[in-house]
């Protein structure tokens, strides 16, 4: 299992944008309300993964890897890079689906009411989803042992 592209998660928040912003002219108007609280959850889960990378992070630093108490399992830190890779993805979907809604309301805003009152929850969504793909692209990184090769560079060289 290798590290989670960035451009493969470019390129889907690209695909699900497109597609976002094609449903949206269908669905628009039987949304709910967006409100700033719209998005604060996957904000919430972006921070705790930053957090636990800073911990993950200090930890291999420190070499307190392995069994005992204090130390890090191998286990967790293996948990730790399916959660971040599950969380990358999920927030580069999130993060494409709130920037195709972001595209549709931004022309809309002076001739939709509603939309006007929408952008700020899309906003704040869109944000909240970007951060979790970047903290779990972060957490990821972490995880890495310090004898690990860069990500980019080629392992047959090595």
């Amino acid at each position: 299992m290798g590290p989670t592209r960035k451009r493969d998660l470019a390129g889907a928040a690209v695909v699900v944008a497109v597609l976002g912003y094609m449903l949206i002219g269908v669905l628009y108007q039987w949304f709910p309300p967006l409100t700033v609280w719209t998005g604060l959850s996957l904000l919430a889960v972006a921070l705790a993964e930053a957090g636990w990378a800073f911990y993950v992070r200090a930890k291999i630093s420190d070499g307190q890897i392995g069994v005992g108490a204090g130390r890090l399992h191998p286990l967790t830190v293996a948990r730790s890079v399916v959660i971040a890779k599950a969380s990358a993805w999920v927030g580069a979907v999130v993060a494409g689906w709130w920037i195709g809604v972001l595209v549709y309301l931004l022309p809309r805003r002076d001739e939709l009411r509603v939309a006007d009152e929408d952008l700020p929850g899309a906003i704040v969504a869109a944000i909240s989803a970007l951060a979790l793909a970047v903290a779990a692209v972060w957490l990821q990184h972490c995880c890495r042992s310090p004898e690990e090769p860069p990500d980019n560079g080629d392992p047959a060289q090595q």
